[in-house]
Order: structure tokens, then sequence, then C-alpha cells
């Protein structure tokens, strides 16, 4: 599978069909509550306000990202960055993550960005240039730390 196949597009959630809603969520739910067995409430409201990244391999969710805007002079937020289990080790998760941050740059100029990382994932996000600012805390059971990339 080739890279020339995947197709990154962004969209507000009014943008999504039905279809990609469904996609999107389930695609959330079988990775974050199901596979990481923590069941918590992955439909969480803040959907309506964040623009979604979606990695499409010949029209199917292959991963899939969510970016909230920065209230006021505060930091944009990266969220729920999912890769399909069917694509991974093709390297999306770096993908994804660039194009997060370069939409970022362009969008919200001027802002940090942040995150909350599963802790296991620290080296991960490190290599994008976000640093750890806070303590490691538990999330629904599982080790996080949170994390800041600079203007």
């Amino acid at each position: 599978m080739s890279g020339a196949q995947l197709q990154f597009v962004w969209s507000g959630l009014d943008g999504l069909s039905p279809r990609d809603l469904y996609a999107m969520l389930k695609l959330r739910v079988d990775i974050f509550v199901v596979e990481q067995k923590c069941p918590y409430p992955e439909i969480d409201g803040r959907d309506l306000d964040a623009l979604h990244l979606r990695v499409l391999d010949k029209g199917s969710l292959a991963a899939y990202l969510r970016v909230l805007p920065p209230a006021g002079e505060g930091s944009a937020r990266i969220g729920r960055v999912v890769v399909a289990p069917s694509h991974r080790g093709r390297k999306l998760g770096e993908q994804i993550m660039l194009a997060a941050i370069a939409h970022c740059r362009e969008c919200f100029p001027g802002h940090d960005i942040e995150l909350g990382a599963q802790s296991h994932l620290k080296t991960f996000y490190g290599s994008f240039g976000f640093v750890p600012v806070s303590d490691e805390y538990l999330e629904d059971s599982i080790p996080h730390i949170d994390m800041r990339l600079a203007a």
C-alpha cells in the first residue's frame, strides 16, 4: 500500500456524512474503549467544536485525530490520535501528527499546541518537539502525561 493512495481530509463535525461520522466513532470506540479495555464516555461533547482529520485509504478510514481550537489566548489541543489496526506499521501516526501540527500552525499562529499523551507514547510525541508539562497521572486507569509544543 503506497502513501499515494492516502487522502488527508479536514472537516468540522457538520462536514461529516453519517457514514463518515459512524466510521470515526466506531474506530475511536474500538480502540480507546474496547482494545484498551477502558470504559469511559468516548463521546464527550467536544467533537462539536473540533476540526477532524481523517486519513482515508481507498475510502476506508485508516487514521484519525481531532484538533480543538484555542480558547482565547490558550493552546490548540490535539487529541483522539488513532490508527486503525489494519493500517498500523505504515507510519500513519507520524504522518497524521505532522499534518495536525502544520494545520495548527497555519490556523492558530502564535498558539502553543497541547495534548494528553498516554505515558508510553511520551517519546513518540517528543519526537515532534512536545515536552512534558505535568507529572504522570491516571486517566481512565491509563497513565498519561500532559505535553506541549511551544509556538
